[in-house]
């Protein structure tokens, strides 16, 4: 059976577009809308709060503020690093963005916001960090989920793979 409206375990598709001081930031395609299972942390906490209880086709504007977005910015995370530990011959430019590996194997992205004769500097908070962010969506389908998905949290479409 068909959900009729957005609850925790129903597979949610929607088309969006995100503003960000005045800005359009992104934008979902016709044929590439955002669908992910609500109610399980895959959206920002203050978008999926405010989806709760739309049905196909209906649209929504949404005010996401920081603290229910991508947080605030925060300080102790941006690095000063040795431009010897990048790759021989690269030379980053402010606003570039990095992926960055620690010793751990973990991966981080970071922006590129400064860089000196020696040092670079690298900013690990979000790109969204600290900003409001305005949504317009509209609610394209709605299904439940398979027990694999319910299972692991997540969508899986034809392209996701467990290793």
């Amino acid at each position: 059976m068909v959900p009729q409206r957005i609850d925790d375990d129903v597979v949610v598709e929607l088309q969006y577009k995100l503003w960000s001081d005045g800005e359009l930031i992104e934008e979902s395609e016709a044929d590439d809308p955002l669908v992910y299972l609500h109610g399980h942390d895959n959206i920002i906490p203050g978008l999926e709060r405010e989806l709760y209880g739309l049905s196909i086709g209906e649209e929504k504007e949404i005010v996401v503020s920081p603290e229910d977005g991508y947080g605030y910015r925060d300080p102790t995370n941006v690095e000063e690093v040795s431009l010897d530990e990048l790759p021989l011959g690269f030379r980053p430019e402010p606003g570039m963005l990095l992926e960055v590996q620690d010793e751990d194997g973990n991966v981080y992205v970071a922006q590129v916001e400064d860089v000196g004769e020696n040092t670079v500097t690298l900013d690990f908070n979000h790109p969204m960090a600290g900003k409001e962010l305005r949504f317009q969506v509209r609610v394209t389908a709605l299904r439940e989920p398979t027990e694999e998905e319910l299972e692991h949290g997540h969508v899986h479409d034809s392209s996701h793979h467990h290793h």
